[in-house]
């Protein structure tokens, strides 16, 4: 491949789309595996101390893993048993929870058998254990001494004792009424004063378990069906939109006033709880949508005279996805390798949680902790969370917008290779891995320190000042400002790498260069396209939202609407912004490699341009109207004349 020979040709400054591949920014690349060779090093070494074994059969409070012999531990009575036959974990009192600590504050035991029925009284536990074999007090009692010791009622479990069944894979006893859970989690919600509101909320969403995944569904289809329109009728794809969404939000408030108006004259014959909650969430609901119609009136009057300049740049990328229909589905890779490898570092933390020596705690009990440097593991394994996240996700878009160089400078479409986007797949793995290790990691460096004040300001909430609460929100605010700016440039970094195989710097200085030369261009084009895909968005949740209220009025007598709505409207929006992202993404690439075409040609032989015949008619009409409008002189009017003179300067 020739690699490292001709490693990254900073001084290179003429554009040459798809001339020469060469690898860039290989000591990242390097730096990126050690990375994740360490990442698997924290994976095998909870393994190897015992952890998954600890993890998946259980252990007791004196350090013994069930379902095996265990050996002693020094210091600890009751330790080191042979469990072979008992490979279950019973808690004493499995609803005393600790909620700073976030566990089940109770003795641990190694049983046979769950209990499958409610044991009332100790002779009731006695009869399970003859029964059954299967003792749920302290191993220093016999069953037989159950109802006669006095340790019996420190050693053997708090009754009644719930019936209790074993969780898949895991072998612990749980018990099947899980109200005591329940009461931890209403614990946890401090925003909640009255736990009666959590508990008609949870029913509510239990009783519209059926409505809310079919409108889950029924986002999922409007996504791809807008996909489809996006990709057929482009041309009219941004009227379509703004009337829609004109109607979609007039309509939506007019019937949420009328659902509104409604519900109080039925109220006011049937005073209960849940009909004053309805109203209440209905007048909540009805004003919000006015307050939205009126921001989205005043935003579109204003950019009016800016929708006609995104029609052509949304048909060429409408082209694109004509030639390359496999982007569509580029979400739903990213999404299960991210799925793939959530999953993974979720299961290292659990292994993580119980690896460690067994010490003595307070209690006399076994506790497994990691000490000296092994502890700073947990720190390791959280950057490993965020930075190959990003890496995934940055491949998605070096993917993406190697694919649509590839489209845009291909003279002859026909000519295109068979696979774009495997093409694209094989120059990143080949060549740019390194680049996006590089990109994802500077994300990383924003994205940890931001997360460390999110949790600063966690913890101090109601304990400082207003002057340090409004520091610390604001610094908050500015690394969130950061992140999402070096997002937009990398971005913009990996399409300049995808054309003139550049390293990370290099490419991020290119594009920075031309963003800036064209900063009318991207507030023109660039932002009026995303506003329009952001329009695209609120009407699938509105579209969604809609047909939800309209449901959701059938179960008014016996359903809160807040939460299933909210749950709806949130998966609605993640649906369609997984999709839409992905032509935000062309768009973006698009009008990078449009700046890159008006600069270095001119469109005189040897230099023609590589757009398309549409979007060069766009540029010209786009320059008339500005040039009429400000006849030329206004910085507009030069802004948008290709710059032709840069293509010698290089």
């Amino acid at each position: 491949m020739g690699c490292c020979s001709s490693a990254a040709q900073s001084s290179k400054r003429e554009w040459k789309p798809l001339e020469d591949h060469s690898c860039t920014d290989v000591p990242w690349l390097l730096l990126f595996i050690l990375f994740c060779i360490g990442m698997g090093f924290i994976c095998g070494f909870s393994i190897a101390t015992g952890a998954a074994a600890r993890l998946l059969s259980g252990y007791d409070s004196y350090g013994n893993i069930c379902g095996q012999k265990n050996v002693k531990v020094e210091g600890i009575s009751n330790s080191g048993l042979d469990l072979t036959h008992k490979k279950y974990v019973f808690f004493l009192d499995p609803c005393n929870i600790d909620l700073v600590h976030q566990r089940i504050k109770s003795l641990a035991l190694c049983v046979s058998a769950c209990p499958r029925k409610e044991l009332k009284t100790l002779a009731d536990i006695q009869k399970f254990a003859e029964t059954n074999g299967s003792s749920l007090c302290s191993y220093e009692l016999q069953p037989s001494e159950y109802t006669t010791d006095p340790r019996a009622a420190k050693l053997c479990p708090k009754y009644p004792v719930p019936e209790s069944a074993p969780i898949p894979f895991f072998h612990r006893c749980a018990p099947v009424n899980i109200s005591c859970y329940a009461k931890f989690a209403e614990a946890l919600i401090t925003f909640v004063s009255d736990s009666s509101v959590l508990h008609r909320l949870i029913s509510g969403v239990m009783t519209s378990k059926e409505i809310i995944m079919g409108l889950c569904l029924l986002s999922l289809v409007l996504s791809m069906i807008l996909m489809v329109i996006i990709r057929y009728i482009s041309r009219v794809l941004v009227w379509i939109l703004t009337i829609l969404v004109i109607l979609g939000s007039l309509g939506g408030t007019g019937v949420l006033w009328w659902l509104y108006a409604k519900e109080r004259v039925s109220a006011s014959a049937v005073e209960t709880q849940i009909a004053k909650d309805n109203l209440q969430a209905l007048l909540i609901y009805a004003i919000s949508a006015t307050v939205f119609t009126v921001i989205l009136f005043l935003i579109m009057l204003i950019m009016r005279k800016r929708v006609a300049l995104t029609i052509a740049l949304f048909h060429v990328a409408g082209k694109v996805f004509i030639h390359l229909p496999l982007l569509v589905f580029q979400p739903f890779w990213t999404f299960f390798v991210l799925i793939l490898f959530w999953t993974y570092w979720i299961t290292v933390l659990l292994f993580l949680g119980t690896t460690g020596s067994p010490v003595p705690n307070e209690e006399g009990f076994v506790e497994f902790r990691m000490v000296g440097p092994l502890k700073y593991m947990w720190w390791y394994h959280v950057v490993g969370l965020i930075w190959i996240s990003e890496f995934i996700l940055a491949c998605q878009q070096m993917t993406v917008a190697g694919a649509v160089v590839t489209y845009y400078f291909t003279r002859e479409k026909r000519n295109l290779p068979f696979t774009p986007i495997l093409a694209s797949v094989n120059r990143l793995v080949c060549y740019h891995l390194g680049t996006v290790a590089k990109g994802s990691f500077i994300i990383t460096l924003v994205k940890i320190p931001r997360m460390i004040l999110m949790y600063i300001h966690t913890q101090l909430k109601g304990k400082e000042n207003a002057c340090a609460r409004c520091m610390l929100k604001a610094c908050i605010c500015c690394l969130w400002c950061l992140e999402k700016c070096l997002t937009y440039l990398n971005q913009n970094a990996y399409t300049a790498t995808a054309i003139n195989s550049t390293n990370f710097c290099t490419s991020a200085k290119d594009a920075f260069v031309i963003l800036v030369e064209n900063a009318l261009r991207v507030a023109a084009i660039n932002t009026v396209g995303d506003f329009m895909l952001f329009l695209g968005k609120v009407l699938i949740v509105c579209s969604t939202g809609l047909a939800g209220i309209m449901l959701l009025n059938y179960q008014r007598d016996y359903t809160i609407w807040v939460l299933p709505l909210i749950i709806v409207c949130l998966f609605a929006f993640l649906v369609a912004h997984c999709f839409l992202s992905i032509y935000e993404m062309v768009v973006d690439v698009l009008f990078l490699c449009f700046a890159i075409d008006t600069k270095y040609n001119d469109g005189s032989p040897g230099r023609e341009f590589y757009m398309d015949k549409v979007l060069m008619e766009f540029v010209e009409n786009s320059r008339k109207s500005m040039k009429e409008a400000g006849r030329g002189g206004g910085a507009e009017g030069r802004e948008l004349k290709p710059m032709a003179s840069g293509a010698s300067s290089s």
